[in-house]
């Protein structure tokens, strides 16, 4: 099987520090734009145009619009896109809308430094485990003859990869290294190549 996994780029939630999770639209910034585009002149340059591929991506607003710019680059009809639920960010529960310094001030750190990412499990959301059931499930229906890409999220594709290709063993599950938004990963094999890096912020604030 091989897959194409891209994080959507910078969107105004980013900008401004506040947790994303399933919010159904969080619109793009310029700069995230600006990636979006990047994504897709380094994706078309790679595949040519029109290339006979899947393309997957989370129902979520900055997904889709990010994808609505790739698929031009491709040539590809954005109406032609799949999504799936099983491919959203973590749910942040009670988290979702606010400051991420909001919640530190009143509950204290909750993102561990060395992995970059939740060290404690969002109230009234979820966690990696459950991730990591939602993406097995999505991956046991893809064709594995057909080569697909993925736009999805930080937290999100961190898990899928750590599924794909391996990770750090964090709060049940491997979790891939961190990457930028923007950044567009290969996997055939287990094995992970980074096809174009993104101009984003990394790090749990911008997942």
């Amino acid at each position: 099987m091989l897959l194409y996994l891209a994080r959507h780029a910078e969107t105004v939630y980013n900008a401004g520090a506040r947790m994303q999770g399933h919010m159904a639209h969080t619109p793009l910034t310029r700069a995230g734009i600006a990636q979006a585009e990047a994504m897709g002149a380094a994706l078309a340059s790679h595949f040519g145009p029109g290339a006979d591929i899947d393309i997957w991506a989370s129902p979520a607003g900055r997904t889709l619009q990010t994808v609505a710019i790739v698929a031009e680059h491709l040539g590809r009809d954005f109406f032609g896109i799949r999504t799936d639920p099983r491919l959203l960010e973590i749910d942040v529960g009670r988290w979702e809308g606010r400051r991420y310094a909001d919640i530190i001030a009143e509950q204290g750190p909750i993102v561990c430094p060395d992995v970059r990412a939740f060290n404690v499990e969002p109230p009234g959301g979820e966690y990696y485990p459950a991730i990591a059931t939602r993406l097995k499930d999505w991956l046991g229906e893809l064709a594995p003859a057909r080569v697909a890409l993925v736009i999805s999220h930080g937290i999100t594709l961190r898990v899928l990869r750590g599924l794909l290709a391996g990770g750090t063993a964090f709060e049940g599950v491997m979790l891939a290294d961190d990457a930028p938004q923007g950044t567009v990963f290969r996997i055939e094999d287990g094995v992970q190549t980074a096809l174009h890096v993104g101009a984003g912020v990394s790090g749990a604030r911008g997942v």
